[in-house]
């Protein structure tokens, strides 16, 4: 156990598979642990590196193993791939992990705090409420649509005109399709509901978090994506640079060059898509507000430059550039603590 530097596990379940090295690199021990002895295993080694796919569940094994006073490295599986020999399998997996956690220039996953994962849970369940809404607004919709009633698209239109609609007797809807969409009409309500429950627990977020005020300063940046953001960067210190949290989460070209020939191609869309979406929108709406010359919320420089990317490239393509812009306007006043003006003027 003396010579271990390096400790890979591929998560699972319930059996999760170890691989342990040396300082030469050499395996020192390749086999399998149910979940109940992983953490008794990991207390008796000695203090090192331990390697782990950034996937479901390792956000929580890594702030169990790191409070066991061991190094944590998460790996996008992407980046494992590669170094895997052989089929795949636990072994050869583990194996994989631990060759690429020994690159030199190996791009690590940040591991999150328990209030980060909260913050981020509370988005995709939020968000899968509102996925959740509009399947059953859709459903509505076709159902009356199947008994000659047609009304307009959009949650305010079913929610106002749903009720009148089996109130009236002379529509000509049968006893039980009445029942169905009361039913549906109920799930709708209930569903509404909550979205405003998490609504207000973000604005609460908002009041006891001063990272998220500062970044509310930011045009079109609201509640959601200001603790979307918070939660996603942390104090900076994973960046060197705004621009590379922008690649991080999948706002930057990408590259297709050979022989000093440059092409860059559309965005990478990686990391966070949910965060992506929601800088999209933001900077959507910062545009229309430039566009319109209602008035001037970022100061001049940055709106020169988005018009200019906008007579160039196009509408679309301007949005993303400014939901890019507006990434690393974030992650440097996170990084440097910061206001909104100086962050913009230095990205």
């Amino acid at each position: 156990m003396e010579e271990i530097t390096l400790i890979s596990i591929d998560l699972a379940k319930n059996i999760f598979r170890i691989n342990c090295v040396d300082k030469k690199g050499k395996r020192v021990m390749n086999k399998n642990l149910h979940r109940d002895s992983l953490l008794r295993f990991l207390a008796t080694a000695p203090q090192c590196t331990v390697a782990m796919e950034a996937c479901t569940s390792s956000h929580y094994w890594g702030r169990a193993v790191a409070s066991l006073g061991h190094t944590v490295k998460l790996i996008h599986p992407h980046y494992v791939t590669p170094y895997r020999l052989g089929d795949k399998n636990d072994a050869n997996d583990a194996a994989a992990i631990c060759a690429a956690a020994l690159r030199p220039d190996m791009r690590f996953v940040r591991l999150r705090s328990q209030r980060q994962s909260d913050i981020q849970s509370l988005h995709r369940v939020r968000s899968g409420l509102v996925q959740e809404r509009t399947a059953t607004i859709n459903r509505v919709r076709a159902l009356l649509a199947e008994n000659g009633i047609v009304i307009k698209q959009g949650p305010s239109a079913v929610f106002t005109l749903l009720p009148g609609i089996l109130d009236d007797e002379s529509n000509g809807l049968s006893t039980l399709m009445r029942r169905i969409l009361r039913s549906q009409h109920a799930h709708l309500l209930h569903l509404r509901e909550q979205i405003k429950e998490f609504a207000g627990t973000l604005k609460t977020l908002i009041i006891e978090d001063d990272d998220c005020k500062r970044l509310m300063e930011i045009p079109g940046i609201g509640p959601l994506t200001a603790t979307m953001l918070a939660s996603e960067i942390g104090n900076g210190s994973s960046f060197s640079r705004g621009r590379s949290f922008a690649a991080y989460i999948g706002l930057v070209p990408r590259q297709h060059s050979s022989g000093g020939k440059n092409l860059l191609l559309g965005i990478s869309k990686r990391g966070n898509r949910h965060l992506r979406t929601l800088l999209v929108h933001c900077a959507r709406t910062a545009l229309r507000t430039i566009v319109l010359g209602k008035k001037t919320p970022f100061g001049g420089a940055i709106e020169r430059w988005v018009l200019q990317v906008m007579e160039r490239r196009g509408k679309h393509k301007a949005i993303v550039a400014l939901a890019a812009k507006l990434a690393r306007v974030a992650c440097s006043m996170l990084s440097r603590g910061t206001s909104f003006q100086n962050a913009a003027s230095a990205c």
